[in-house]
């Protein structure tokens, strides 16, 4: 576990990261409930683009995210290279597809910058905060930008 270098900066905020085409992302491990194996998933039809499917987890129906589409990047196309990410918001869950996952980050909240306002227009608002961890820039994913309550609820 990699933890901030700087204890002084507030109270520290635990983050599960995850790598996406190349690049890191991590969401807040408080809202992670497990990581499992990539799973075949049942297509729906007239699903967005970004839903790979449900899996069946432990008898509940569990949506899956392509994460990737959802970012506006290349569809994963789901092996057994990746990993399914189970996260719970808001009495929602679902499955988040990821390439691998990289570790847990412990970082002060201090150490977070919101993005830049030119980086995040037209982005759909999915990065909360960005912050460097070993000259690696890791982006904070906004998990309610990423459901999109509203527009398209979780089974």
């Amino acid at each position: 576990m990699i933890t901030s270098s700087d204890n002084r900066n507030g109270p520290e905020i635990e983050l599960l990261s995850f790598r996406i085409a190349e690049q890191e992302y991590c969401v807040d491990i408080m809202q992670v409930r497990e990581i499992r194996g990539w799973t075949k998933a049942t297509p729906l039809p007239f699903a967005p683009p970004y839903v790979k499917g449900v899996i069946n987890l432990r008898g509940t129906v569990l949506p899956v995210i392509d994460l990737s589409a959802r970012l506006g990047m290349a569809p994963a196309c789901g092996d057994a290279r990746n990993v399914v990410i189970v996260v719970q918001l808001r009495g929602h869950t679902a499955g988040l597809l990821v390439e691998a996952v990289s570790d847990i980050l412990a970082i002060a909240k201090a150490e977070l910058q919101p993005p830049p306002d030119a980086a995040i227009a037209g982005s759909g608002g999915y990065i909360n905060a960005l912050t460097l961890v070993e000259d690696r820039l890791i982006r904070v994913l906004d998990l309610s930008a990423i459901f999109a309550f509203g527009a398209h609820e979780a089974a």
